[in-house]
């Protein structure tokens, strides 16, 4: 099996990195370490820990929504990044990161507004947008930039 043929996964739920046949990622896959499936169809929250270990790890790109609990439009924009979520998977990870919690990882990124969502791509930024957005919208800007 080529490097080619597999990605690199990160588990939701133990952050264990995990080698997956590219050709079994529509099969809900399992992680081998904990031996939870990897991909859920929800948004995973992520903390200073294990931010950099889904960014930096995954194969897949990884949307992150930079959001705090205080905001309106992030509250109205939450059920709809869900719903994303489980229509994207397993090909995208979608996570959300607390900015109140983790505000050194949103001054890393220059977070200015929220709700900011940031596509990565292996480790690198590849597109960002700001302000709410219904789920379509979401999925279809995803889409455009991977």
């Amino acid at each position: 099996m080529s490097t080619a043929e597999t990605r690199h996964i990160v588990c939701p739920h133990c952050h264990t990195t995990n080698r997956v046949r590219a050709d079994q990622l529509a099969s809900h896959p399992d992680c081998g370490g904990c031996h939870r499936p990897l991909f859920e169809g929800e948004p995973l929250a992520l903390d200073g820990t294990s931010f950099d270990k889904h960014v930096g790890r995954s194969q897949i790109p990884v949307v992150v929504d930079f959001w705090a609990p205080w905001c309106g439009p992030c509250l109205q924009m939450a059920p709809f990044f869900h719903e994303a979520a489980q229509q994207l998977e397993p090909a995208v990870r979608l996570a959300k990161l607390d900015t109140e919690a983790e505000g050194q990882i949103a001054a890393r990124y220059g977070i200015r507004s929220i709700p900011t969502m940031i596509v990565f791509k292996e480790g690198r930024e590849v597109a960002r947008t700001s302000g709410a957005r219904g789920a379509a919208d979401i999925t279809r800007w995803v889409r455009s930039v991977i």
